[in-house]
């Protein structure tokens, strides 16, 4: 019931946005672009108005209360800050990072301007909003029983992501890496995808992850019961990906 009445309030407010945010805060910029407009160009590149959807439901779930906690606390942490913040801005209490929030002015007061019932709808909107992105963005994931199957009609590699909720690096590669368009063509084209949190699950297989994320590339023989993997530690940038996608793919045709 929770669940329902949290996207009901939601989906109010995404209008909310539409109706009172949008006119400054765009709502998507790839992760990679805003780096380069704030770190290197000072926001000469996309002369934003003020932070995007995606860096502050980002920022929000990281630096507001608990992220590890219970999860309705939290959205009751990050409303109550949200709310705090639209009726009385300062820039010092900004949980945005400092080459972000200095390229902007102090926003304007909300007050008399969004009624209590809006800043919740928004709060809870901005909450949800990066992780529904990423699901939207990403290459949707298989369990590992299907991926087989699939793997072995289409010949396919599957790739399995060792992955752990509050692990910096796999957050770092599933904002910033797996959503590039780029990075979701390859892998529709030649990969199926499995994700494991090793926090809750095992790996199949057999497989263990030392560390967070581990990439495992597992090759299955559409004639003989059996499979052979390889694998690859760690967070990459764009190109690196590419790259060892590639190398994967070049794997494969050895083991022809």
């Amino acid at each position: 019931m929770i669940v329902v009445l949290v996207s009901i309030v939601a989906s109010d407010g995404k209008k909310v946005y539409e109706k009172k945010c949008a006119s400054c805060h765009k709502a998507f910029v790839p992760v990679e672009k805003l780096m380069k407009n704030f770190k290197e160009m000072n926001n000469t590149m996309l002369h934003l108005k003020a932070p995007t959807l995606n860096q502050l439901s980002f920022r929000l779930k990281q630096q507001i209360g608990d992220p590890r906690g219970d999860e309705d606390i939290h959205r009751m942490e990050v409303s109550a800050f949200i709310a705090d913040y639209l009726l009385y801005p300062d820039k010092e209490k900004s949980i945005c990072m400092k080459d972000v929030i200095n390229a902007f002015d102090t926003m304007p007061s909300m007050k008399g301007k969004i009624s209590n019932e809006e800043i919740e709808a928004v709060s809870q909107y901005l909450y949800g909003y990066e992780e529904h992105l990423l699901h939207q963005k990403s290459m949707k994931p298989e369990s590992f029983e299907n991926a087989l199957q699939k793997a072995q009609k289409e010949d396919k590699i599957i790739m399995i992501e060792a992955t752990a909720p509050h692990c910096h690096y796999c957050i770092k590669m599933n904002r910033e890496v797996l959503v590039e368009p780029e990075v979701v063509a390859a892998l529709q084209k030649d990969f199926i995808v499995v994700s494991v949190d090793v926090s809750k699950k095992s790996l199949p297989l057999g497989l263990s992850a030392s560390m967070t994320p581990t990439f495992f590339f597992v090759f299955a023989d559409g004639t003989k019961d059996e499979v052979k993997t390889e694998h690859i530690q760690g967070a990459w940038n764009k190109e690196d990906f590419l790259e060892i996608l590639k190398e994967a793919k070049k794997a494969k045709r050895k083991e022809k």
